[in-house]
């Protein structure tokens, strides 16, 4: 969802632009305006949701960090508009309240499993409360419900991005659901596949399936941030001399790097834009190779007695 596009504001616009962007849609496609009008509804909840993540400083950063594709794999509509309260937004532009709120935990619907504006649209245009000439009848269609499951992939994953076919049971019957990994991604964040949960037990929409991605640990390298560290192991002689040690990125490219006379214990030498990818499409971290110099255990006689030497010279 193209939040800007939806809101017909430049990605440059300020705080008040946006804001009054969203004031204008927002008169003219509220459920007031439009009764049981299902595309203004849509148009609604677009430009609703669009000013939850442009009106906050943090989501808005996010947004134009990954993209659209990227924060929607990230963010849940949970998420999405947690601390965002329609109906302050709404009185604060001059629109009559309902009874629709969001707290620090997310919506606080209709009911549990319903979608974060049923509540909301059900007591603002009358449709399942007591409006105009009584109360009426309105069934609702309940969402499937939401499946969470764990993604296990590999650091190439992170930096190249994948296609993962996962087998899932729901309801005792094996499905096959493919889901494309973004570059860049995060341990610990979460992919959402619309529809892709529980079907719904009243003909409503399905449920969603969230994925929990975990990162497997490297061999050699480990991350931190966008950039990767691989710790390359040389004598103390090398360190007091310097010398050159030839290292390896993630995707095999090779490179001869120098590494100066009295480097230090865990000195890091740094080879640029071979690092992660910051999101699908984002500028590489760096390569750092972090030093470590190497302590012989025990001495044979020949190097206990140059060590000797060397004491005796202060070094």
């Amino acid at each position: 969802m193209e939040y800007y596009t939806i809101l017909g504001v430049a990605k440059t616009a300020t705080a008040d632009e946006i804001k009054k962007a969203y004031r204008k849609l927002a008169l003219k496609y509220h459920p007031d305006k439009n009764p049981d009008n299902a595309e203004a509804e849509k148009k609604f909840k677009e430009i609703s949701e669009a000013y939850a993540v442009l009106s906050d400083s943090e989501k808005r950063k996010q947004y134009d960090t990954f993209g659209s594709t990227g924060f929607q794999q990230r963010f849940s509509q949970e998420d999405i508009f947690r601390g965002f309260d329609l109906n302050d937004i709404l009185g604060q532009f001059g629109f009559g309240g309902a009874s629709f709120r969001t707290g620090s935990g997310g919506f606080q619907g209709a009911r549990r499993g319903g979608t974060p504006f049923e509540s909301f649209f059900s007591h603002s245009s009358g449709r399942g409360g007591c409006g105009g000439g009584g109360c009426a009848t309105h069934t609702q269609q309940t969402k499937g419900q939401d499946l969470t499951f764990e993604l296990t992939i590999s650091l190439e994953d992170v930096l190249n991005g994948a296609e993962k076919v996962i087998s899932l049971r729901n309801n005792g019957r094996p499905r096959s659901v493919t889901v494309k990994v973004p570059q860049g991604i995060e341990a610990g964040k979460r992919l959402r596949l619309t529809g892709k949960g529980s079907p719904s037990p009243s003909g409503g929409p399905a449920g969603d399936l969230y994925l929990k991605v975990n990162v497997e640990s490297h061999e050699r390298f480990k991350r931190s941030g966008d950039d990767l560290v691989l710790e390359k192991r040389i004598p103390f002689s090398q360190a007091c001399l310097g010398t050159k040690v030839t290292v390896e990125s993630l995707e095999g490219k090779k490179f001869n790097v120098k590494v100066p006379a009295g480097v230090q214990q865990e000195a890091k030498l740094r080879i640029k834009g071979y690092g992660l990818p910051c999101g699908p499409g984002g500028n590489r971290g760096d390569l750092l190779v972090k030093i470590a110099i190497q302590i012989p255990k025990e001495l044979n006689e020949e190097q206990e007695k140059l060590i000797k030497s060397l004491g005796e010279v202060s070094l």
